[in-house]
């Protein structure tokens, strides 16, 4: 093992032969302990390991570990991607943060008992054989899923773990509190083996109570990194001091940003005015953030790494440090800012006829609310400066109209699905939920975006550039069957064999109407949809009815954006600083597995943003435990109906044991459970009131009851509000909704 050279402090080429030696994950700490660095020669180690990682010479592994770049640490912990059918185990790291393609090292197994699977995690020795790599199995380590989050509780003199999960109702006994007491929100991690599995407390995490701990149970649960690394930090830093270089100057322009009231970045600002000829130039400007966050930077790590922004009620997790993405990059009024703009000339149809991009410099001359922004177009004044609105507000106004008419002529899917909205006082006491506010200044904002996404996306292939497109796909024939066969239980038609486009569904719900089952219809045609992902290769995006679409607005929040924006200033040369800014070889050569990877990441957001909504949601109605209120039924499977209340959301199981003494027949394609002798129904969007029983804000699962409590209810009220109508046994026609 190298040591420390009379000649001094250790070389480079030492500190990588060190990291390609030793049999154990080292970091700064123990290549110090080897070369006997103390005192001041540590704060020369930390500044050379630093000028080895920006000079591409070591790349950092799990935790603090460090290794050559471009290959593995000797021990590192690998998760089992393949088994062949020549039977050959794959594994890849579980970490891989170098800009080389993430290897696959082939597993070799020796006197395994069990066989690994796919899903397996190993910690394993690593040895490089000619091109190749090959993992030595050393243990296999648990499943992340086996930590355990939850709240301890004492019972029968002992303490016990209750898990985080909805629907997990099993306790653990706890064998190692790790000093952690009775109420503690807690981490955790499985010990023992079945039957008798304990938990071993790892970290104390507070108050599960205390009102800004659900999104912090969320960020844990979820692995959701928060802190930023010292050389991210750093060079954020170094970055916010860079100049805005030679720009095209839109300073003169009184372009304005519309952003919810409560924002905490502002990547995007708008500015029209007519051309003449009956028609309007535009200017979508979006914040540059391709000049700050570099390829292969640090940042660029870190905002590869979580793939997006993280909006939680009572915080945001960002993408990039606040430095960038709270000041910098954000588009804030009176300050001059780096921003890449989609110049489009829009005709009095709404069509885009041309488009060019650029990079500006421009000062935004205002950040207007959305409310005040539609309060200013419908004629409240002093709501926004009255030069404001007749210089860019009614310019901008007028042109959506016409984009506003051309989607329409599209005809894009249509579902009204509100958002909800959670209101805090300053210490994160709830004050209300309900549904967010949908404004015209909304659908402007949305509208302008779309425009300017569907520019970049044609831009790119005008020059056969690397695109990161925004895929979804149409719905399968299984899901489409599905739909066939549940809205045939309404007596709703829908012909299978003809070509399916967004509007299709639409003509279904415009059938159905008002009608009282129109909420689950909605909600089966929701489920019929595919997931929208990110992918290199085109497939269009069906809900937009659009043939090329790619996410160009939103930089400071979304990674693919920002590969967007690189490629467009690789594609047509945009200054300044273009070698440095443009998407490079190795970026475009894993596109497909980085579109992979953000996707996933998207998901894993949104998952920990609605269990956060849903966790606020049972803590605000716990006060209301035992009231009956308006519920709608959001799934139904064999063991009972799951229930949201009307205008706040969150879910509940009502329990098919609850229903009544009769036994409930579990209709698939009619998504309904129905009474063998009362012919009851409880389907998919019926509307109904229920009684709350339960509401957790730890798990945030609610539990509801009929009105008449358990048992009861077989011949109630509530057989009048299904699908069916009581007074003669048929099934309801859907009324038809008239042409307008």
């Amino acid at each position: 093992m190298p040591r420390r050279t009379p000649a001094g402090f250790p070389t480079e080429q030492q500190i990588v032969d060190f990291l390609e030696s030793s049999d154990r994950p080292a970091g700064k700490r123990e290549i110090a302990r080897a070369f006997g660095l103390k005192g001041q020669d540590k704060i020369q180690l930390k500044a050379l390991l630093k000028r080895m990682a920006e000079k591409g010479l070591v790349d950092k592994g799990a935790g603090q570990s460090l290794h050559k770049a471009g290959g593995l640490p000797r021990v590192t912990v690998l998760g089992v991607t393949n088994v062949d059918d020549d039977g050959d185990i794959w594994a890849e790291p579980e970490r891989w943060d170098s800009d080389a393609p993430v290897p696959k090292l082939r597993v070799k197994e020796r006197g395994r008992r069990h066989p690994l699977g796919v899903g397996d995690r190993i910690l394993a020795r690593t040895e490089q054989a000619g091109r190749g790599w090959i993992a030595h199995p050393m243990k296999k380590i648990a499943p992340a899923q086996d930590e355990l989050m939850g709240v301890l509780h004492e019972e029968g003199g002992k303490l016990w773990l209750k898990g985080l999960e909805k629907g997990n109702r099993r306790d653990f006994f706890v064998s190692d509190a790790n000093r952690a007491r009775p109420g503690d929100l807690v981490l955790a991690e499985k010990s023992g083996r079945p039957p008798r599995v304990s938990a071993r407390v790892t970290e104390i995490l507070g108050d599960p109570f205390e009102p800004r701990s659900f999104s912090l149970i969320a960020i844990h649960k979820h692995e959701i990194p928060v802190e930023f690394s010292d050389e991210a930090l750093a060079e954020a830093g170094r970055m916010a001091r860079h100049d805005l270089g030679e720009r095209e100057d839109l300073t003169h322009l009184p372009i304005l940003a519309i952003d919810p009231a409560d924002a905490r970045d502002h990547d995007d600002a708008f500015w029209a005015e007519p051309d003449g000829e009956g028609g309007w130039r535009v200017i979508v400007a979006i914040a540059d953030v391709s000049y700050y966050v570099r390829p292969g930077s640090a940042l660029d790590k870190e905002a590869r790494r979580r793939g997006n922004s993280v909006y939680f009620p009572d915080r945001v997790v960002p993408m990039l440090p606040e430095q960038l993405s709270a000041d910098i990059c954000s588009l804030k009024a009176g300050e001059d800012r780096a921003a890449l703009a989609c110049h489009m000339t829009i005709d009095r149809k709404g069509q885009v006829k041309s488009w060019r991009f650029s990079r500006v410099r421009l000062r935004i001359a205002a950040n207007v609310p959305y409310p005040d922004a539609q309060a200013a177009i419908d004629g409240q004044a002093d709501i926004v400066e009255p030069a404001l609105v007749d210089s860019v507000l009614r310019p901008l106004w007028d042109c959506w109209s016409a984009l506003f008419r051309a989607r329409e002529k599209r005809e894009p899917l249509d579902l009204d699905l509100p958002e909800r909205r959670i209101e805090l006082d300053e210490t994160g006491r709830i004050l209300s939920v309900a549904p967010r506010e949908r404004l015209d200044a909304h659908r402007l904002v949305e509208d302008y975006m779309i425009a300017a996404n569907v520019a970049a996306a044609k831009a790119l292939e005008a020059k056969a550039a690397p695109v990161m497109y925004r895929v979804h796909e149409p719905p399968s024939r299984e899901k489409l069957v599905a739909l066939k066969e549940y809205l045939a239980s309404l007596d709703v038609p829908f012909t299978l064999g003809q070509v399916i486009r967004p509007d299709t569904f639409n003509r279904i719900l415009e059938r159905v109407g008002d009608d009282d089952f129109r909420p689950q219809v909605m909600e089966q045609i929701l489920r019929t949809q595919t997931q929208a992902y990110y992918a290199p290769r085109n497939a269009g995006h069906f809900g937009l009815a659009l043939g090329s679409y790619a996410h160009f607005t939103s930089p400071i929040r979304r990674y693919a954006d920002l590969l967007v924006h690189r490629a467009l200033v690789g594609a047509y040369n945009l200054g300044p600083d273009v070698a440095e800014t443009k998407l490079t070889g190795s970026e475009a050569e894993r596109m497909e597995a980085t579109g992979e990877a953000i996707s996933k990441l998207e998901r894993r957001a949104m998952e920990a943003e609605r269990d956060t909504v849903d966790r606020y949601v049972a803590a605000y109605l716990s006060e209301r435990v035992g009231e009956i209120m308006p519920a709608r039924i959001t799934g139904v499977q064999n063991f009972g109906f799951f229930a949201t209340v009307e205008g706040l959301g969150g879910d509940g199981l009502v329990p098919a044991r609850d229903l009544g003494r009769e036994y409930y027949r579990y209709d698939e394609r009619a998504q309904a459970l129905i009474g063998e002798d009362s012919g009851t129904r409880y389907t998919l969007g019926d509307r109904l009131d229920l009684r709350l029983v339960e509401a957790s804000p730890i798990s945030g699962g609610l539990r509801f009851e009929l009105p008449e409590g358990k048992g009861g209810g077989t011949k109630s009220e509530r057989g009048r509000r299904g699908s069916r109508d009581r007074s003669d046994g048929k099934r309801r026609k859907p009324r038809r909704k008239r042409n307008r």
